[in-house]
């Protein structure tokens, strides 16, 4: 039987159940699992869809996705592999009325990823092309109701111009932040009193490089974060001025930095106030430094009321 194409109006639930879905998903990658989004129609607000929830995710290895092909099988995955993309493991549940679509990439294959997270972002943000491709799938799925191949075809040349203007707009350095500082994170440890890894960070310095670096605790208080340890990385490369950071957490989110971390970047220089921080990954809000540190002790020094 050939898949039935229908396109619903926006659903609050599909979040959600991309969220549950991801918990199943990282809990079978473990520590392989660098990044996980949920991409494609559904996660756009507001946005008519196709029920299906599309989940891209970034690993360090692919090799070891293969290995676990099996336990995706048993919560109803079939794995097909690379299935016609280079690089990539597809993965789809629910036959031909499938419900969850899962795209696995190397996490630094920025061509792939990039691509799905720039289209995601701009139709978020532009409400008029938004309301145009949710137009033109209803009327093809009308069209093409058992035509999978008429369906694609019929919007491919919107998605292709969507997809060109999404890529000419997207910046990404937040994601590539993000998937820097996740790669370096592994938590283990080194000794009976010191453990590293369990929190990392990534920075953008002024001249475009990323630095990244991992917590070190010790058993006597002499350990240091991943935020300063990144920041030593940058400086032992002739560098001082950082534009961004995020330091994230051992359960993925990120993380503000401690008040030792924001003290060492006000002193680096007198534009360290406005130093961006990730507070949070999924919707990119961000603040910058100075407002961590309100009245600092030594802006006059400093010369940042200048």
């Amino acid at each position: 039987m050939s898949q039935h194409i229908t396109v619903v109006n926006y659903d609050p639930e599909w979040p959600s159940k991309y969220v549950q879905e991801r918990d199943y998903i990282t809990e079978i990658l473990k520590d392989n699992c660098i990044s996980v989004y949920h991409i494609g129609s559904t996660s756009v607000p507001g946005l008519a869809a196709k029920p299906i929830i599309d989940i891209m995710v970034g690993v360090r290895s692919l090799e070891r996705v293969d290995t676990v092909a099996e336990k995706f099988s048993d919560i109803g995955y079939e794995y097909l592999g690379e299935f016609g993309i280079a690089g990539r493991r597809y993965l789809r549940k629910g036959g031909d009325e499938r419900t969850h679509q899962i795209h696995i990439f190397q996490a630094d294959d920025w061509n792939n990823i990039g691509r799905h997270l720039a289209f995601r972002d701009y139709m978020r943000t532009h409400e008029k092309e938004r309301n145009q491709y949710a137009k033109i799938k209803k009327d093809l799925a009308q069209k093409f109701p058992y035509d999978i191949d008429g369906y694609c075809d019929g919007k491919e040349n919107f998605v292709r111009e969507m997809e060109n203007c999404a890529l000419a707009q997207y910046d990404g350095t937040w994601d590539k932040l993000y998937i820097a500082a996740r790669k370096v994170q592994n938590e283990r440890k080194l000794s009976p009193l010191i453990e590293a890894g369990g929190v990392s960070a990534a920075i953008l310095s002024a001249k475009g490089n990323i630095y990244t670096g991992v917590c070190i605790d010790t058993a006597c208080s002499l350990g240091i974060c991943a935020e300063r340890n990144a920041i030593a990385n940058m400086i032992t490369n002739g560098e001082s001025q950082i534009i961004k950071i995020v330091a994230v957490m051992a359960d993925g989110k990120a993380g503000m930095p401690c008040g030792a971390c924001r003290e060492f970047m006000m002193q680096l220089n007198k534009t360290a106030g406005e130093i961006e921080i990730l507070c949070d990954y999924e919707t990119k809000k961000v603040i910058h430094l100075k407002s961590l540190t309100p009245e600092w002790w030594s802006t006059d020094q400093m010369g940042m009321n200048e």
